[in-house]
């Protein structure tokens, strides 16, 4: 069950994503403030044996789900109320897989020319797993590492700060809004969002975190937040 609360704060008056108030649903039975009092003024029968009030105790509470909007009895607002549909994982990793190509496919052009073979064993010189890591992160391994965290990183933080969206996610109608009211992720959001995401990957972790990535997104409720997700404060939701 996921602990994160949403901050306080007014949201941005021109925001056109904001999440929508929750409209509170009057009991049913006509006016919202229970029975109207008995003609003539008089006051209200007492209640009999067996009645609402019987023995002077408290009436009985509603059931789970008959409090007000739906929610609690206790009044809670349901979490998830105003909030667009959340986005299903098919359709996330999907969008994912698209800005990943749109990422990789230039750099590894880029690279091509320079003879850069990161992260690869050559078995014909006999390399192990030591001697590709000194290449990865020593000399020039380093400095592509380096362009390729920017390149990640800058992608991912620029389009989620612009409007939410990444070239993968707008196509797949998809969209990242603050969790508190639904707005587009402020610039640091984005920013902490996109280092979570890329930057264990790029360094040290290529195959074991984008796994840890997923099963944290499966696993969270209500909102299905990744872990860069639950860092940024952010949720993913569809867009139209």
């Amino acid at each position: 069950m996921s602990t994160d609360q949403p901050p306080p704060g007014p949201p941005p008056e021109d925001d056109p994503f904001l999440k929508k108030p929750q409209e509170p649903t009057p009991p049913s039975g006509g006016s919202p403030y229970g029975s109207p009092p008995p003609a003539g003024g008089g006051d209200p029968p007492p209640s009999g044996p067996g009645g609402p009030g019987a023995g002077g105790g408290p009436p009985p509470q509603p059931p789970y789900g008959g409090g007000p909007g739906g929610g609690d009895p206790y009044g809670m607002p349901d979490p998830l109320a105003g909030m667009p549909p959340l986005a299903d994982f098919g359709k996330r990793l999907g969008a994912r897989v698209i800005d990943l190509l749109i990422v990789t496919v230039p750099l590894f052009l880029i690279q091509l020319p320079f003879g850069n073979r990161r992260y690869m064993v050559d078995t014909d010189k006999g390399e192990d797993v030591t001697e590709v890591i000194t290449k990865s992160y020593g000399g020039s391994g380093l400095i592509w590492t380096l362009i390729s965290i920017i390149a990640y990183v800058g992608y991912d933080w620029w389009f989620t700060k612009k409007n939410g969206q990444t070239i993968g996610k707008k196509s797949l109608g998809l969209r990242v809004a603050m969790l508190n009211d639904g707005s587009v992720p402020t610039s640091n959001a984005s920013l902490a969002r996109a280092a979570v995401l890329w930057i264990p990957t790029l360094v040290c972790c290529f195959c074991l975190w984008p796994i840890a990535l997923i099963i944290s997104m499966l696993v969270d409720k209500p909102y299905k937040q990744a872990l860069h997700d639950k860092v940024a404060k952010t949720v993913v939701v569809r867009s139209g």
